[in-house]
């Protein structure tokens, strides 16, 4: 068997991160609480309720529970207008799945990882998906990508893991899986955490079956 592959979502997949930061920049700003300059990149890899949680500290004045459901719901919402697919991203999932298991393992709740499934076309060729809702912890701990390959039936050390984040790149290294960095050019991971990474991708285009074979063990 071809070395599975584990896919981040946000940010790998979809060009989600502008929209979550939008929707969580005036969710924070309407219910008086103040965004910081480093508040996008802690929250890029949190669980829901880790991130609904740091924006109450953020001075939002609601229960971490509501900022959940309110921040979630703006983001259902977006998505019904259209899932932001990255350019190649389906293609890149396509070539991927050809004589291999595919997972992914995303810090978006599950609501919104089965509406872009669902919207895409995308949940045809994953074989297991996890959100950290459904874990202890969300990246950079190696929770989330754990238990998709446990899901899947395979050892972590066995899988490549797609990512962009720093906390993403952390948590797929810290799992025991050889990573593929693919950096958002807005959002691009902290130089200690792209170290980590086996191989990078400049673009989808370039993640192909060779690469990812290339870092197989």
């Amino acid at each position: 068997m071809r070395s599975p592959v584990v896919f981040d979502l946000d940010g790998v997949l979809v060009d989600s991160e502008p929209v979550w930061e939008e929707v969580r920049r005036a969710f924070v700003a309407e219910h008086g609480g103040t965004w910081r300059e480093e508040t996008q990149s802690r929250l890029m890899g949190m669980s829901t309720g880790e991130w609904s949680a740091y924006l109450a500290e953020l001075g939002v004045r609601l229960p971490p529970e509501e900022i959940a459901r309110g921040v979630v719901g703006q983001m259902a919402e977006r998505y019904r207008h259209g899932v932001p697919l990255l350019p190649g991203a389906k293609e890149a999932v396509e070539r991927l799945a050809a004589g291999r298991p595919l997972g992914l393992a995303s810090s978006s709740p599950r609501a919104l990882i089965d509406v872009v499934l669902e919207a895409t076309g995308l949940g045809a060729f994953f074989g297991a998906t996890v959100s950290t809702e459904e874990v202890a912890y969300g990246k950079p701990a190696p929770d989330g990508y754990l238990e998709a390959a446990s899901r899947l039936g395979v050892d972590p050390s066995d899988c490549v893991a797609v990512e962009d984040s720093s906390n993403g790149l952390r948590s797929a290294h810290a799992a025991g899986m050889r990573v593929v960095a693919v950096p958002h050019p807005l959002y691009p991971p902290a130089p200690d955490a792209l170290a980590l990474a086996a191989g990078t991708a400049k673009t989808l285009d370039d993640l192909t079956p060779d690469l990812v074979d290339s870092l197989s063990r």
